[in-house]
């Protein structure tokens, strides 16, 4: 089951933002762009067209924090930890980590950032022993570093044994290949992980025990993650705060307890109304949003939400709106928010 850690209110994301400290990363006015074809003859008859996939996206996640960027499939979350770890450059934009760009931090940037896959055994050499995969990890970026106590550091905060450093991916459970994944992104030490839908490929029984042990991990080590996920059951559990992206850009951010009991944004209203609820008893209101998610080709003009939303009024199709904080820690993008005195009917 599940286990909720404790908070610390005088360390939360809103007391540091207002205390001026620096963000360990920051995301200003990012933008990432891939041309739709490489057809010559299509792009001649159509014209040249773009993928939007990040259309803008400005976010801070501060130190021992977690902080969950939500969505659907296919709204551009793995495309921007793509960029955050240097994978992607972006067509325009800045990202900071501890105040200076990826290239500033040269090598140095894979003992500061790392991540976890999302498909555990899929990430893994299949030639090699998960002892030399992360004696590897090790020797490349840490050549002063005790490499046999390091695999034996990281293997104990992950739950493995011993046993398993002769391994191969093929003979680990869904849950081991999880852990090692874990364990290698440990191994040198980062101060901020970015854990790419950890618990996508695994059963629920499963799932509950990796996000248990990277709940633990942020509190033993007192890392900065990035938890990008659309399981949504699990947010309220780990996370901070919420960052909720919808077709490339960051729609409403807020403390997760706000963010569950008072959306302000309909799509977040719509997202969170889908979360189960272990209660069959209780009441609650049911959103069925109309059509599919537009292409990012395709962007809708003014809110991009609006085609799909149940409140769109006229302003909606016509002007983008802009992100705007509301209350301390709560910042949305939309013309007529949720839960306020001009809010839809």
């Amino acid at each position: 089951m599940l286990e909720q850690y404790e908070r610390d209110g005088n360390t939360s994301a809103e007391a540091r933002s207002r205390a001026g400290e620096q963000a360990a990363l920051e995301i200003i006015g990012l933008h990432k762009r891939f041309l739709y074809t490489k057809n010559v003859l299509t792009r001649m008859l159509s014209g040249t067209r773009w993928v939007r996939a990040v259309d803008g996206v400005d976010l801070r996640l501060y130190g021992g924090e977690v902080l969950a960027l939500v969505g659907e499939s296919g709204c551009g979350k793995t495309t921007l930890a793509k960029l955050i770890l240097g994978l992607l450059s972006p067509s325009r934009g800045e990202i900071r980590i501890f105040d200076r760009s990826p290239k500033e931090h040269g090598a140095e940037l894979a003992t500061l950032l790392q991540l976890v896959f999302q498909q555990g055994r899929s990430s893994l050499n299949p030639r090699k022993t998960v002892g030399s995969l992360l004696r590897e990890a090790i020797r490349v970026h840490k050549t002063d570093a005790d490499v046999a106590a390091a695999v034996d550091r990281v293997l104990s905060l992950v739950n493995l044994g011993q046993e398993h450093k002769e391994r191969f991916a093929h003979e680990l459970s869904g849950g081991e290949a999880q852990r090692v994944v874990i364990a290698r992104a440990l191994a040198l030490n980062p101060s901020i992980l970015i854990a790419d839908e950890p618990t996508s490929a695994l059963d629920v029984s499963i799932q509950a025990r990796i996000l248990n042990l990277l709940a633990r991990l942020r509190r033993e080590l007192d890392l900065t993650m990035l938890l990008i996920t659309h399981n949504l059951g699990s947010v309220r559990q780990i996370a901070d705060r919420v960052a909720v992206m919808y077709l490339g850009l960051i729609v409403e951010q807020a403390a997760t307890e706000d963010l569950f009991d008072r959306p302000f944004h309909p799509y977040s209203e719509a997202l969170f109304a889908a979360v189960p609820i272990p209660d069959p008893l209780l009441e609650r209101k049911v959103i069925v949003l109309k059509g599919e998610t537009p292409s990012p080709v395709d962007v809708p003009s003014g809110c991009r939400f609006h085609p799909r939303c149940p409140y769109a009024r006229e302003a909606c199709r016509k002007r983008e709106p802009v992100m705007r904080e509301l209350a301390p820690n709560r910042r949305v993008a939309c013309h007529f928010p949720l839960n306020q005195k001009d809010a839809p009917l």
